[in-house]
């Protein structure tokens, strides 16, 4: 390796892209247009930097195939920052393997964050730990070792293990100090900053106060009964019962939640559980059928009675009602949560990390885009959208992660 590759490859590591482009701009081999592609990258044209990776790769041909899967890792990297959650994972693996063989560890432990890193994007929080297990965090330098950090902190957030989150954040400040990049010390300082943020409010008594992470993890380990207007479940400390797919249960049990221990009258009931303007006779008898269902569902924690006026949560024990709810109310907040990191997605990664169908997520985005709170630019595969961050609003407990079991 020449000594300009090697200049312009030691300022790319230390985050000086100018300095990198400056020394390989005019040349056209294949290690330059690698360097050429990581710079442009950095630099944000992932458009070009893409177009000059697959260049460099087939410069490289079959005869280089380490400084190829290189390549194939920038790539995915680029696919990662853009949000192009379909990217090929066996290419990846692929490459992954190879740079092993040929003992390039350091570039075959990047390869496995960036693996690690997209299943937390999709909420395959297993699978993602699992990948990491295979990195030995005393192997990496600085920079990886922030980087691997701060997939532990995240896995551990939508785990709701806040203790398990600071301490790899602590990790990944002095690896990101060590580097001396700019750009990774700011993002562990923005993750850092969402552990200090509220996540979400406390509904009991008909008083609201706002809970930052680690106090939703101590409620969720407490005696008391939540109804989680988040992730739309009821639970106490050791039962879960998803109502997230039965919406008319979920909407009744958190109106009773609310008026714990007072009842809720019929009428009001009706209003917002099956938007009827009046509780007449077929209202009612709805609502009778739907409150024996919602007695079925939560038979393991509560039972529902009826009142003179309507109906009230029992819980079973002498223990609290209370809900939990998102900080600020938003429709298709999902989407948000997912779109609050400022990176720019596609409808189709939206769906692959919802779990949801395309159309339905197109769907969620056009509402939003009519109601000035995302915005889409390109066309076709290309279209992404983005929005600015909402000042107070939840990300962690609205984003894609298996249902917390006791």
């Amino acid at each position: 390796m020449d000594a300009l590759i090697t200049a312009a490859s030691r300022a790319l590591a230390t985050g000086d892209p100018l300095d990198a482009l400056n020394r390989v701009a005019l040349r056209d081999d294949a290690p330059a247009l690698a360097l050429r592609g990581i710079a442009m990258a950095q630099l944000g044209d992932l458009g070009r930097a893409k177009a000059l990776l697959r260049a460099a790769a087939r410069a490289f041909g079959t005869r280089e195939p380490a400084a190829r899967a290189r390549c194939v890792v920038a790539e995915a990297e680029i696919a990662l920052v853009s949000r192009d959650l379909g990217w090929p994972a066996t290419a990846l693996a692929a490459a992954r393997a190879t740079l092993e063989a040929h003992g390039d560890r350091v570039n075959a432990a990047h390869a496995r964050y960036l693996e690690a890193r997209r299943l937390l994007l999709i909420g395959r929080l297993g699978e993602a730990e699992h990948v990491l297990d295979g990195l030995d965090p005393a192997s990496l330098r600085p920079a990886s070792g922030a980087a691997r950090e701060l997939v532990v902190a995240g896995i551990a957030m939508r785990q709701l293990r806040t203790q398990a989150a600071r301490a790899a954040l602590a990790r990944a400040e002095q690896a990101a100090y060590a580097a001396a990049i700019p750009a990774l010390m700011a993002e562990v300082e923005s993750v850092a900053r969402a552990l200090e943020t509220p996540v979400a409010r406390l509904i009991a008594h008909g008083e609201v106060r706002p809970l930052r992470l680690e106090a939703v993890e101590a409620l969720l380990t407490s005696p008391a009964l939540v109804v989680d207007a988040c992730r739309h479940l009821v639970r106490d400390a050791h039962t879960v019962i998803p109502l997230d797919r039965r919406p008319v249960l979920f909407t009744l049990v958190r109106l009773l939640g609310e008026a714990w221990p007072d009842g809720v009258p019929r009428g009001t009931l009706v209003a917002l559980a099956f938007r009827g303007k009046r509780a007449d006779d077929s209202y009612r008898a709805r609502l009778r059928v739907e409150i024996g269902r919602l007695r079925h569902a939560l038979e393991p924690l509560a039972g529902v009675t009826a009142t003179p006026r309507g109906y009230a949560l029992a819980p079973s024990g002498s223990r609290e009602v209370v809900v939990l709810a998102p900080p600020v109310e938003e429709a298709h907040a999902s989407l948000l949560a997912l779109l609050a990191d400022g990176e720019a997605w596609s409808s189709s990664a939206l769906a692959l990390a919802l779990g949801i169908s395309q159309r339905s997520v197109q769907r969620g985005l056009d509402s939003l885009a009519t109601a000035g709170k995302v915005q889409g630019f390109g066309r076709g595969r290309a279209r992404r959208w983005i929005t600015s961050p909402v000042p107070g609003f939840p990300t962690t407990l609205l984003l894609p992660a298996p249902l917390p079991s006791g």
